[in-house]
């Protein structure tokens, strides 16, 4: 049977225009990066107007392809509003070798000091530090790629891959960082030694058990720093001080609160510098799941979650909550991949995947700035039906208005 032809997009088809125009002030600055070879003046498509174009195609899940993007600005309406006219596939595909995806950071900046805090839960306000989970995807890549990796999968199958670590902030649901690496997780590309080069003062770092390594704890101590990590059920300890479960911590599921001596099977280098204090939450069992080859995508248990902290004074149940939080990051990853559209990369070259993933975050940012609240699935599907023609303006300023109210 013939595959079903695609209908042709339409200007109605396509929304939100004034919303993207607001942020193209802002990428002014990005027009002459990669100009400096281009001595015939015959450069068909500019970096600022590469990012426009996928900005374009992340908030707009109809633009499945660079040839459905190159019809949209085909069109009157859309070329006029956001300063791009018709490229050519070719164009588009080799122009992000010369551009520098790291000047998009400068963007991100710019938008996350307009940030609103999309009121978080108030018994947070315990930790004075950053809330912020750390975690890494991964994404397959359409075609071999020199930088990529090959992952193996449980089927049997095999794809280029590449990981995308990033830290992801609590208090305003949205991205502050990603980086790009191979997907083989060791050695630069290692999640824990990405994250050791990352790190800053005042943050509370929320990190699965792939994170719990006592040199890097010793790290995020010494710089005055917090974090929450997730460690092994079978990991061994010498207790210090054991603290009495206050019936507050025992309903939000804490079994046991001990400050602890850890690490003394450990070279002397190696063992942990400062108090250490064991969380053990109660949890459902259950058995590793998926996932590539030698390593899965989500870690098991036996009944209990046991994690490690320097947060002394913190309440139990509210390091219990901290740790809830660690799953907000993969909702950004699911919403990443899916609503997004990031499922179809734009280019497989590094430079255009990188553009790609520092556009997604802008996105994240630009949805906090439009509706001033923390946002749901719902937020981010009403977006998506708003971009298609599917809601109108009136209706996603409903729904943004609901957000508010809750939020109020």
């Amino acid at each position: 049977m013939a595959a079903k032809k695609k209908n042709k997009i339409k200007e109605e088809d396509l929304q939100g225009f004034k919303k993207l125009k607001d942020i193209l002030p802002l990428l002014a600055g990005l027009r002459d990066v990669g100009c400096a070879r281009d001595s015939a003046n015959n450069r068909e498509l500019f970096f600022d107007q590469y990012v426009t174009l996928t900005l374009f195609q992340l908030m707009n899940p109809l633009l499945d392809s660079m040839r459905g993007l190159q019809q949209a600005v085909g069109l009157e309406k859309v070329a006029d509003t956001l300063g791009v006219g018709r490229f050519s596939l070719g164009s588009f595909s080799e122009s992000v070798r010369v551009y520098e995806p790291e000047l998009l950071k400068q963007i991100i900046d710019q938008l996350a000091a307009r940030l609103h805090p999309t009121g978080a839960d108030p018994r947070l306000a315990e930790v004075k530090h950053l809330l912020t989970a750390v975690d890494g995807t991964v994404l397959n890549a359409m075609s071999t790629v020199a930088s990529a990796w090959c992952a193996s999968y449980s089927d049997g199958t095999s794809k280029y891959a590449w990981r995308l670590h990033t830290h992801f902030d609590i208090l305003h649901m949205v991205p502050t960082d990603v980086e790009l690496t191979d997907n083989r997780c060791s050695g630069k590309s290692d999640e824990k030694n990405v994250l050791r080069k990352k790190l800053k003062g005042d943050h509370c770092y929320i990190m699965d058990r792939w994170f719990g390594q006592f040199t890097l704890l010793n790290d995020i101590n010494k710089i005055g720093s917090s974090y929450v990590c997730r460690i092994k059920e079978n990991s061994v300890f010498e207790v210090i001080e054991e603290r009495p479960v206050s019936a507050e911590a025992a309903r939000a599921g804490v079994l046991r609160d001990v400050v602890v001596k850890m690490g003394m099977t450990s070279k002397a280098e190696n063992r942990p510098d400062h108090p250490i204090r064991i969380i053990i939450l109660k949890a459902t069992p259950h058995e590793k799941r998926g996932g590539r080859r030698g390593k899965t995508a989500g870690p098991g248990n036996n009944g209990t979650i046991v994690i490690a902290t320097n947060l002394l004074e913190v309440s139990a149940e509210v390091i219990s909550l901290i740790y809830e939080y660690r799953w907000t990051i993969e909702v950004f990853f699911r919403f990443l991949k899916q609503l997004l559209g990031c499922r179809h990369l734009l280019s497989t070259r590094r430079e255009g995947i990188e553009i790609q993933m520092y556009c997604a975050v802008i996105v994240c940012l630009l949805i906090n700035l439009w509706t001033k609240a923390k946002p749901t699935k719902r937020t981010l599907e009403m977006v998506a039906f708003y971009q298609m023609g599917l809601a109108s303006e009136d209706e996603l300023k409903r729904h943004i208005e609901e957000l508010q109210k809750v939020k109020a």
